[in-house]
């Protein structure tokens, strides 16, 4: 609820989940061990009560029992209306190229998003990635490489490195088999965690700045990677109300994608936001390739004559002062780091 963008305030941001189940357990072992007649009992029940109410708000948008945000594409929709992504993290390290190789070949996505990939994966996935002869490769060795491939046409394929000179972005424009051009973006901004930067501030900017992009954009538009934030936040919802994009989840559930080993403790970071151009054929979390990441799945299909069947969320004048104010803090960030020879 602080507006600090300290990394030990905005880690709290992740695990709501996690500590609504806390909550509640903690409840009912107060209600059954525990004295109840002191006022000091009667106000930590209040307490732990406020919090669970508090997390349901917030993580029940994200369970089946919750209206959807984006429709079910009807059935049998034609094929060259839709497009599918498969984007997955893949962890730097990891060599087990093979299992996401297995993947994707099970798959058959039109796209295809690595992130954290350098170029021992670009040259792990070569087999199958020659399926897809439009591609975006940049590999990296400080776990920010980027590698987009598309059996669909792509067209003024745009690197970016927003704030830092090692953490690039991708825009490109994506033809659908209906002749459609489609605005794509890839993201991959810094976590606010000590060993990459303390504070949230040049994550957040970026993802505002990608938001601040696309509200003008008269093609339909996907976003797509690891935000390295929570559907749940307020920046992510700062970068849908700025955007104008949904989020598919809303209504279908978490798809928590990290982390992959450690079951109890996930929450969703990579994310597939698009235009209300689009509704959702199918999603689904993949199975795990070895990495803390698991795979994600969408495939969508592209339905403009239904676009005002789905609510646009907007942005009123205080959120795009809110919007702004966020840029120039992450600007400024950015400007401090390069002062002091963070960012190379």
């Amino acid at each position: 609820m602080l507006h600090s963008q300290e990394w030990y305030v905005r880690v709290f941001d992740y695990p709501r989940l996690q500590l609504f189940a806390l909550a509640v357990f903690s409840f009912i072992l107060y209600i059954w061990l525990a004295p109840k007649e002191r006022k000091r009992d009667k106000f930590l029940l209040a307490a732990l009560s406020i919090a669970i109410i508090y997390q349901a708000v917030n993580i029940y948008p994200y369970t089946f029992l919750a209206p959807k945000e984006v429709k079910d594409a009807a059935e049998n929709t034609p094929e060259d209306t839709n497009i599918s992504l498969l984007v997955s993290n893949v962890f730097m390290d990891n060599k087990e190229h093979s299992k996401l190789a297995a993947l994707i070949q099970k798959q058959e996505p039109d796209i295809v998003l690595l992130l954290e990939s350098d170029l021992a994966w670009q040259q792990g996935l070569a087999n199958v990635t020659k399926q897809y002869p439009h591609r975006v490769e940049i590999p990296l060795e400080n776990t920010y490489g980027m590698h987009l491939y598309s059996k669909l046409p792509l067209r003024q394929q745009k690197v970016s490195y927003l704030l830092d000179k090692d953490i690039p972005s991708i825009k490109t424009f994506v033809k659908l088999r209906n002749g459609t051009w489609v605005e794509l973006h890839v993201v991959h901004p810094k976590p606010p965690v000590p060993t990459e930067d303390a504070t949230s501030e040049k994550r957040d900017a970026e993802i505002v700045m990608i938001a601040r992009d696309i509200a003008n954009s008269k093609y339909p538009v996907i976003v797509a990677g690891d935000f390295n934030d929570v559907a749940w936040s307020r920046t992510t919802e700062l970068f849908q109300e700025v955007s104008g994009l949904l989020d598919p989840r809303l209504g279908r559930g978490f798809y928590n994608t990290f982390n992959a080993n450690y079951p109890i403790l996930r929450w969703p970071l990579d994310h597939v936001f698009h235009s209300t151009h689009f509704k959702v054929e199918s999603m689904k979390r993949l199975p795990d390739i070895d990495s803390d990441h698991f795979p994600i799945f969408i495939r969508l299909s592209f339905a403009p004559e239904n676009k005002y069947e789905q609510e646009e969320p907007e942005a009123d004048k205080q959120t795009q002062e809110e919007a702004g104010e966020l840029i120039e803090e992450g600007k400024e960030e950015a400007a401090e780091d390069k002062r002091e020879g963070k960012s190379e």
